[in-house]
This record gives C-alpha cells, structure tokens and sequence, in this order.
C-alpha cells in the first residue's frame, strides 16, 4: 500500500507501528500502537459510519492514523479520544467522498452475494438491488445526519451513546437524527420516482 502522505514526508503506520515496537516503546494509553489497537475497530467501523466503501477503507484507515501520527504529540488529553478520532474520520471521509464522486460505478462492487441454498436467484437479486439502492441513498445524505441515521437506525445505539462517541450534547443528536430521517424519506421518494419513471419493479 502506497504512503498517501505527499513526497512520503510522513511514515506509513505500519511504519510508524514497527518503529515504536522494534524500538521497544511502551504502550502507554498515549502511544500510537495503543490507540491503532484500542481504536482501530471504532476507526473502521466510524469510516463504514461516513460511507467509506471496501475498496477504499484501508487507503481511509491508514490516512486516518496518518492524521493521528502527526497530530497526537499536541492531542488534549482531557478531551475524549473517541470524539477526536470521529472528527478525524469525517475529515478523512469527506476527502475520500469528494475523489469518489467521478466513480460512482464503484457502488456496485460494494454486496458480495454469497450463495445461499435456501433463498432463490429471484430473492438475492431482488435483495442485492435493494442493498443498492440503500447504499445510494446514503450515499447521497449529508455526512453528519447520515452516521447519526446509520448509528441509530441500523446499528440500534442509544442517543446517548452516539452522543458521547460524535462529542455533541443529546439534543443535538435528536435534532441530527430528525433531519435525517426527512432527508433519508426525501431521497427514498425521489430514488421511487426515479425508478417508476424508467418503469423499474
């Protein structure tokens, strides 16, 4: 994997990663192997949040701790580490989203059917295409309202968890959630028209 960082001025994290335990460094809350280990599952799964698909997500997780590498000596340790890390990957997410915008075709790499003996061609189609047009709704949602919704709805956390993870009081999570819930039906609406205009079941 290529070092995103220009003219390779930064380290890649695997780099970064072998030096600190060749080096022998102790893996304190505050050291990089301890945050890529404690967090690096909520970092993957915050990325798949914003609507990072697999074919970007380990460009995406690696520039993340990229990010983290160089900004962690001046990190405000008072402050929850999760809440810094989400701001990181919305960042990082947004970049990505605006280089995949030229190749939306990549959508539908992202459902890997896996045969089941038990439901019909007719059932993974009809579902596949279904995930499909999930995915571009979300897709289309605007990054904050959309991990809310995706957090919420499809992974079922409390408010107050999402509260705590994205670092914004509970209000403002209920009022996220709102919009998105309007903007998630405004898109469902038009994705319908859209396919009853080219007289798509």
């Amino acid at each position: 994997m290529k070092d995103p960082t220009a003219g390779g001025i930064h380290q890649t994290v695997e780099q970064a990663l072998q030096a600190e335990v060749l080096g022998d460094a102790k893996q304190s809350p505050r050291s990089l192997v301890a945050l890529h280990a404690e967090h690096g599952g909520f970092v993957w799964a915050t990325l798949q949040r914003f609507g990072i698909q697999h074919p970007d997500l380990e460009d995406a997780f690696q520039d993340v701790f990229i990010v983290v590498q160089r900004r962690l000596p001046s990190f405000d340790w008072a402050c929850p580490i999760t809440t810094w890390l989400f701001a990181i990957c919305r960042r990082v997410a947004a970049s990505h989203r605006r280089r995949a915008h030229t190749r939306r075709e990549r959508l539908g790499e992202v459902v890997d059917d896996v045969p089941d003996s038990a439901r019909g061609p007719e059932e993974i189609t009809s579902q596949h295409q279904a995930r499909l047009r999930l995915d571009g709704i979300l897709e289309a949602m605007d990054l904050d309202r959309r991990a809310v919704f995706v957090m919420f709805e499809i992974e079922e956390m409390p408010c107050n968890e999402i509260a705590s993870l994205v670092g914004v009081p509970v209000g403002t999570v209920y009022s996220r959630l709102h919009a998105a819930r309007k903007e998630f039906a405004t898109l469902l609406k038009k994705s319908e028209a859209e396919r009853a205009r080219r007289g798509v079941q």
